[in-house]
């Protein structure tokens, strides 16, 4: 079985814990202690690792650089909706993240991006079933 964890340093992680569950993801507590909380985005798939600064900084030797000033990554993950991508969306935005720009909608695509209150880069995405089918090749085809 191949699962992902994505690690994030976080400097409140009870905050952190507040955010993503905001989320609609759960905490896994055999995996939680007080430096480090897992968050289930997908049972047995795929899950965040919430991490203090000070231990994240254990697991490498080069300096952690702040999310919120310089972003490295952006974490996407697709929704069954677009309602389902704004809710989250406007729950995440209730628990303390930002929408650094407006949703994105490209017909067959719809995107929202949010920071959580670390300035990790999250986005939500939906895409049309039948355009994911086709590829991008066939969407961009029918936009030209």
């Amino acid at each position: 079985m191949t699962a992902m964890f994505v690690n994030l340093p976080v400097t409140d992680l009870e905050r952190a814990k507040g955010f993503y569950t905001a989320l609609g993801f759960t905490i896994n507590p055999m995996f939680t202690d007080h430096n480090a909380a897992c968050v289930v985005v997908e049972e047995d798939h795929s899950a965040f690792m919430l991490l203090t600064r000070e231990y994240f900084q254990t697991f490498t030797d080069l300096p952690l650089g702040d999310p919120a000033v310089s972003p490295s990554v952006s974490t996407a993950i697709f929704l069954d909706s677009r309602q389902a991508v704004d809710a989250t969306a406007a729950a995440g935005l209730a628990a303390g993240g930002t929408e650094p720009r407006p949703a994105s909608d490209y017909g067959f695509m719809y995107q929202r991006g949010l920071t959580d209150p670390d300035g990790n880069v999250l986005e939500f995405g939906w895409m049309d079933p039948a355009a994911a089918a086709q590829g991008p090749d066939a969407v961009a085809s029918q936009q030209a």
